[in-house]
């Protein structure tokens, strides 16, 4: 059993410490100083006994309070414990201020003090921030309010004069205030910093990444085509339309070749060509080149067979030139191998040339032998036409009504010759 909770008088190591006991008379003197504080009231005559535990007195909150001796209470050198009205020791909850008479009662020790000038004035660097101290290890809204107490007491003894401790309560009492002022400003950073614009966007931005992340219910599914982008035309779409030009269209006259290469698909006697395009005509290049390509190479044509095969190509020698000319230029040209292509707007091989001209104007708008809706088969009969008389052949007329015109035959101007009416046929060898 500890010596603070054992009963009886207090132990002789404790009395010859403090030096001799004063006597009964000076104990009563002592216990009847001035002061009216209510921690040191004594039991009077007739009043009955102060509860105890174990022979231990009981202090706010109902537990005892261990003053050990030579701890931060200081010696008890003044004069023993007080006495309780059953004789067992009491001690002091609250060290007694000096009195008139000049007795040395106990008080903090001096290292006690210092140490606490030493925290206020320079605190260690890795000191806790919040200093519980004040309250003996207790938080500071408890600690505050021992403080009151020990100041009403302090103003009873004393006569209304703030003491030394009461000073020092009120600083440690100012600390543990701002200490707590300073949680409740952290908590009210973490507060808006949870409510800050910013975090709730890196919010949205990792909830967007992981509706990304999650496979859509779309997904495989086929994408409908966006409004206003059509897809690009194809080549029989484009060689079926009709193009704006002027039947009178005079042009610049100068040519350019069509870039590029197309290689001969067949394996028959090889023919090399080269595509050249009138310079301001604003018809496209391209799809003139790969209309005359495809259609020379095509079975039904002059390659059926194999019995040749066409090669485009932009530079070199090249056994004739295609060229697509505007109407006042094709003339021209034709003119020069003594053909009139201006009475009805036609095209012509111009043999003393190297060049098969192809008047714009057909090409772009056809012929009423085919109409508006056949402009592919009329292109393609065109092409053979003309190619047809640089590989030799004359015009051929037809001879069995209701019959596939022949390809040399002029179907540009008629379908009909010496009373007899054939059927449109843009082709050498067409399958029937």
């Amino acid at each position: 059993m500890g010596r603070h909770s054992r009963k009886g008088p207090a132990p002789k190591g404790v009395a010859a410490g403090a030096g001799s006991a004063p006597a009964a008379g000076e104990r009563d003197a002592v216990a009847a100083s001035s002061g009216t504080g209510r921690r040191r009231r004594t039991a009077g005559p007739g009043a009955a006994p102060e509860p105890s535990g174990y022979g231990m007195p009981q202090t706010r909150g109902g537990h005892p309070e261990h003053h050990e001796a030579g701890g931060g209470w200081g010696d008890w050198r003044g004069g023993p414990p007080e006495q309780s009205a059953q004789g067992g020791q009491r001690l002091r909850t609250q060290p007694p201020h000096p009195t008139a008479g000049g007795t040395r009662v106990p008080g903090p020790r001096r290292e006690y003090l210092e140490a606490f000038d030493r925290d206020q004035s320079g605190r260690e660097p890795y000191a806790a921030v919040t200093d519980w101290d004040t309250g003996h290890g207790r938080p500071p809204e408890i600690a505050a309010d021992t403080e009151a107490d020990a100041l009403a007491d302090d103003e009873e003894q004393s006569g209304g004069e703030p003491s030394a401790r009461t000073s020092k309560g009120r600083t440690f009492t100012g600390i543990a205030a701002a200490a707590v002022t300073t949680v409740l400003a952290v908590v009210v950073a973490g507060q808006v910093t949870a409510d800050d614009p910013g975090a709730i966007g890196a919010q949205s931005t990792g909830e967007e990444r992981q509706a990304q992340e999650r496979p859509d219910r779309s997904e495989g599914r086929a994408t409908p085509p966006q409004a206003g982008r059509a897809a690009a035309p194809t080549y029989q779409q484009l060689m079926a339309r009709q193009f704006p030009i002027d039947p009178k269209l005079e042009a610049s006259g100068e040519f350019e070749a069509v870039p590029g290469f197309e290689k001969a698909p067949g394996e028959g006697r090889k023919i090399r060509y080269r595509v050249d395009v009138e310079k301001g005509l604003g018809l496209d290049g391209g799809l003139f080149a790969k209309a005359i390509h495809e259609t020379l190479n095509d079975d039904r044509s002059w390659a059926h067979d194999g019995e040749m095969t066409f090669e485009r190509i932009s530079s070199g020698e090249a056994k004739f030139v295609i060229t697509l000319a505007s109407p006042g230029t094709t003339a021209v040209w034709c003119a020069k191998s003594g053909l009139d292509t201006t009475v009805d707007n036609v095209s012509c091989d111009s043999a003393s040339t190297e060049r098969v001209m192809i008047n714009a104007f057909r090409w772009a708008q056809g012929a009423e032998t085919y109409g508006d809706d056949a402009m592919l088969p009329y292109r393609q009969m065109l092409i053979n036409h003309e190619v047809g008389h640089r590989l030799g052949h004359n015009h051929v007329n037809c001879s069995t009504p209701g019959a596939l015109a022949p390809v040399m035959q002029q179907q540009t101007k008629t379908l009909e010759a010496g009373g007899v009416k054939c059927r449109a046929n843009p082709w050498v060898h067409p399958g029937e």
